[in-house]
């Protein structure tokens, strides 16, 4: 199959090793996760909005968080669910284009969110007395569109290089979604520019925002230490534990997936951690947020009582 004209071209996705058996369980359970996550993430941007308590920089950001977590798991949520239903388990070329460009977008977006998250919280602890000036409202806007940017530049490259690549080895995609590098496995053509492309980029991307959060969580520790009360370190720890949990979710899934080491079972284990990454962690962002954060709660019972 070589790609002459990219609307003729059709991919297949293979989706996960013995789904034909389970796919009403498997549908079912997708499906619950993937409207708790709709529900909870559109809920946390309403809320936000609303209550005036929240507008802050910190609940600025986590309304972006849901923002775009919602864009990338429904990147690939509803394609996957669709799967399981129908005999057809194709994507257009199109179709393929679009879904690897808007959640590798989106995904991107979500490292450089928690790592600007981690920032607000070093300040806040660091510099209470500046937090106003250096957290201003034009700074927020630059923190949260230069994170659209680097998901996007990220999103282009990687796509862009990826089609247009000769596939002529198979069209069966093994994955529930199209992903780098299951569609690389296809090409006929060298693909050792994506390869260093990948290694670049991802690299960059974790690096930068891992290092971010590391030091910027070594400087609130040592502010934390250094308090002479112990409610004020309470308070401190309260407020950096729902980022958090988040932080080592998102993370310790994404290790997993590009550490593991190579084995027979690797393609299937990846499919499992992509699908905590891209289905799962989006429903647990809003859980994490609400259930550890005293602000949300407050608001929660005040949304509760005017209905």
């Amino acid at each position: 199959m070589t790609q002459q004209n990219g609307t003729e071209v059709r991919f297949f996705l293979l989706g996960f090793g013995g789904q034909h058996k389970f796919w009403y369980v498997l549908f079912i359970v997708f499906l619950v996760i993937y409207v708790t996550s709709m529900v909870g993430n559109i809920g946390m941007i309403l809320l936000i909005k609303t209550d005036s308590r929240l507008q802050t920089p910190m609940y600025f950001f986590l309304q972006h968080l849901a923002f775009v977590d919602i864009c990338y798991t429904s990147a690939i949520t509803p394609k996957m669910l669709q799967n399981f239903i129908v005999e057809d388990k194709s994507i257009s070329f199109v179709g393929c284009v679009i879904q690897l460009l808007v959640y590798a977008t989106f995904a991107t977006t979500d490292c450089y969110l928690l790592a600007t998250m981690a920032l607000d919280q070093y300040v806040a602890i660091c510099n209470p007395l500046r937090y106003p000036i250096v957290m201003s409202r034009t700074v927020c806007i630059q923190l949260v569109a230069g994170s659209y940017v680097m998901g996007s530049i990220n999103a282009s490259v990687h796509t862009g290089f990826t089609f247009s690549l000769s596939f002529c080895k198979s069209n069966i995609i093994n994955h529930f979604f199209c992903d780098v590098p299951s569609i690389l496995s296809l090409s006929c053509s060298s693909i050792n520019i994506n390869i260093m492309l990948l290694l670049v980029f991802v690299g960059f991307n974790l690096m930068s925002t891992v290092l971010v959060i590391i030091f910027s969580y070594i400087y609130i520790l040592g502010a934390i230490l250094k308090m002479s009360s112990t409610t004020g370190r309470k308070k401190a720890f309260s407020t950096c534990a729902s980022h958090l949990t988040a932080v080592t979710i998102f993370y310790g899934t994404l290790s997993y997936m590009y550490l593991q080491p190579h084995s027979n079972n690797s393609k299937e284990n990846m499919k499992v951690a992509s699908t905590f990454y891209g289905i799962v962690i989006p429903m647990l962002n809003p859980l994490i947020y609400s259930l550890r954060n005293k602000e949300v709660k407050e608001a929660l019972k005040v949304m509760r009582k005017k209905f």
